[in-house]
């Protein structure tokens, strides 16, 4: 497990949830937005162009609805664009997970329907995945993805 700090991100949400395949076609949908309305180049004081697609203010747990964000780490939220959104997440205890191989072909989701099987002691306060350098070439990707953990230490 990892121990992660708080950060700030912007970018587009839509609420969503994965009954019936739902989610699936909202954030197919969202990341076709992202591109071609270049979304990335629109928010303000990004610490860099690695893209979060964050999962958060889940209504009880991964079968319920949530907010799915898909944005870049900025330095504050003090400029929000319209259209858009702001959201910190509370830096936590994070487990790591990684997805492997063509994201034409599903690996990311592949991941997440193991990690909905695993026996994790989840928080349910912002999952998320990185789309940085290692998955820029969509056939041979690899996106981390980080689940919120419950500490009882």
């Amino acid at each position: 497990m990892l121990q992660l700090k708080s950060f700030y991100v912007i970018g587009i949400a839509v609420r969503t949830t994965n009954e019936n395949g739902q989610a699936g076609k909202d954030i197919q949908a969202m990341w076709t937005t992202f591109m071609t309305d270049n979304i990335l180049a629109k928010i303000p004081n990004k610490t860099s162009t690695t893209v979060y697609g964050i999962y958060t203010d889940y209504e009880l747990d991964y079968t319920k609805p949530y907010t799915t964000i898909l944005g870049c780490e900025v330095k504050n939220l003090d400029e929000i664009p319209e259209g858009m959104v702001g959201k910190k997440i509370d830096a936590g205890l994070y487990q790591k997970f990684e997805a492997k191989g063509n994201l034409m072909q599903g690996v990311v989701y592949q991941e997440w329907e193991k990690i909905w099987t695993m026996d994790l002691n989840r928080a349910y306060t912002a999952d998320f995945e990185v789309y940085d350098e290692k998955s820029q070439n969509p056939e041979d990707a690899m996106v981390e993805i980080f689940i919120a953990i419950n500490n009882f230490d």
